[in-house]
């Protein structure tokens, strides 16, 4: 299962926030038409089922609203009896700057909420995320106006490279595991 975390509703719809969203359309985008399935509420999600990667991958946007994703993404992981480690959680990060990204098998929420609620609700922090650089916040701006803003067309464009890695990440983390995924996507993304 992968999730990207985001806000529903079109208010928030090209906001920093909801990079998750963006990288969730775009795999399933990537995917032919006869791979894949509609979008689909249950468990407080939109969801679908594609083909991928050899596999049966569910996508999941979460609709519960960034700091409760966890409500969501813990019901679907029980639902479909998948274990915590079956699952990539994808998200934005003000503490990465614009166009980076970093895999880690594991790890706290790391100051955010929408990751924090996953833990919570799942009871572990063993899961993959995906962490999409979207920094850093001006000073003079509050973090929460920040990733809530709205980004112009241009702005989104410029994040395309970047969703597109995040696109690859993940289909290397289902075919060659995350540490593969890691040394790959991590490196370049440093250097």
């Amino acid at each position: 299962m992968i999730v990207g975390l985001g806000n529903p509703g079109r208010r928030y719809q090209n906001t920093r926030h909801n990079i998750g969203f963006m990288v969730m359309d775009r795999i399933f985008q990537s995917v032919p038409a006869q791979q894949r399935g509609t979008w689909r509420f249950e468990h407080e999600a939109e969801t679908s089922d594609v083909h991928w990667q050899s596999g049966k991958v569910k996508l999941v946007k979460p609709q519960t609203f960034m700091n409760l994703s966890g409500i969501s993404v813990a019901a679907l992981l029980r639902y479909y009896k998948l274990g915590s480690e079956e699952c990539m959680v994808i998200c934005d990060d003000v503490n990465l700057p614009l166009g980076s990204l970093r895999l880690r098998p594991e790890g706290s929420g790391g100051g955010h909420n929408g990751l924090a609620s996953v833990i919570q609700h799942l009871g572990t922090e063993n899961f993959a995320r995906l962490r999409l650089g979207v920094g850093p916040a001006p000073e003079e701006l509050a973090l929460e106006d920040f990733v809530l803003q709205q980004v112009s067309p241009e702005g989104i464009r410029s994040w395309q490279d970047q969703v597109e890695d995040a696109v690859k990440a993940c289909s290397m983390w289902l075919s060659e595991g995350i540490d593969k995924a890691m040394n790959v996507f991590n490196k370049r993304h440093t250097e």
